[in-house]
């Protein structure tokens, strides 16, 4: 007959010892991913990524809208002095006909918005001076040829450099003052790149930055360090969230957002409609000086 079972070994102690060290191992990791100091690590990396994210989406915009005001003056600009200019003299018109005091002072002030003003030249950005309006502006408006604005919105090539570029080399990725002034640097020419549309600058850094140091990760030592850290990026956030307010509100803001995928028909819209305000103004002028 067969002898009767002696005692067993408890279970853990039949287990392989490879699968034992497994099984620690993996309670052993996740206890370490379940540490606070390790929460806390996770949510300030997703923060910093989302804040960069956040940060590109309002600085691309920012540049848009720059680049957007810059063609509204140029194309716009000289329309819009015309009609000032043509208001100055219906005014004018009215009260030399009148002599009403009340009219007198409308062609004052009508008169007063059309003078030329310091720094006018950078607000046409050359379409005008103190002497007036420059040969170009005068074409567009008598429809001679006319040479078109410099195009300065950046292709999507250039928009997806530029967003691979920041994401990679943005300051807030570094991990201490000299890598962080080192990045500053670098992201400046990016944004100047970008800003005036500089294709093949923006992959001349991405070379670049590709060529230099690899940067190290960031860790944090502590878990105040870390709460300092997610209370900035919110600080940040809020600031951003308040510039991208100030671009929309803005007048050229919103008219961007109106047409935000083809900003040049919107210019021609515009364009169409001052120019028949213009003919307007012009036909009212005729009949108040035929009178």
């Amino acid at each position: 007959m067969p002898e009767a079972d002696g005692p067993r070994e408890p279970l853990d102690a039949q287990a392989p010892s490879g699968a034992a060290d497994r099984t620690g191992g993996a309670a052993e990791g996740a206890a370490e991913a379940d540490r606070p100091e390790a929460r806390l690590e996770r949510a300030v990396r997703a923060a910093e990524q989302a804040l960069i994210e956040y940060e590109i989406a309002v600085e691309t915009f920012r540049i848009e809208v720059e680049n957007f005001s810059r063609l509204h003056h140029q194309k716009l600009g000289p329309m819009y002095a015309r009609l000032d200019e043509l208001d100055a003299s219906i005014a004018e018109a009215k009260a030399a006909r009148t002599g009403a005091p009340e009219d007198v002072r409308a062609a004052q002030e009508a008169r007063a918005r059309v003078m030329p003003m310091p720094g006018v030249e950078e607000l046409f950005h050359g379409w005008m001076d103190s002497e007036g309006l420059f040969p170009e502006a005068v074409a567009m408006l008598t429809d001679q040829p006319v040479r078109p604005p410099q195009r300065v919105r950046p292709s999507d090539e250039a928009r997806k450099l530029y967003r691979e570029l920041v994401r990679k080399a943005h300051p807030d990725l570094a991990q201490d003052e000299d890598e962080r002034a080192r990045r500053d640097e670098f992201i400046s020419r990016v944004n100047a790149a970008y800003g005036r549309g500089d294709e093949g600058l923006l992959r001349e850094l991405a070379e670049e930055w590709a060529a230099g140091p690899a940067p190290a990760e960031w860790q944090p030592s502590h878990s105040e360090e870390l709460y300092a850290r997610l209370e900035w990026l919110s600080q940040r956030k809020e600031l951003l969230t308040l510039v991208a307010s100030e671009l929309e509100e803005g007048a050229i803001g919103a008219m961007l957002k109106l047409a935000p995928d083809d900003p040049d028909r919107l210019l021609e819209e515009i364009a169409e409609q001052l120019l028949a305000q213009v003919a307007e103004r012009e036909r009212e002028l005729a009949e108040l000086l035929e009178q």
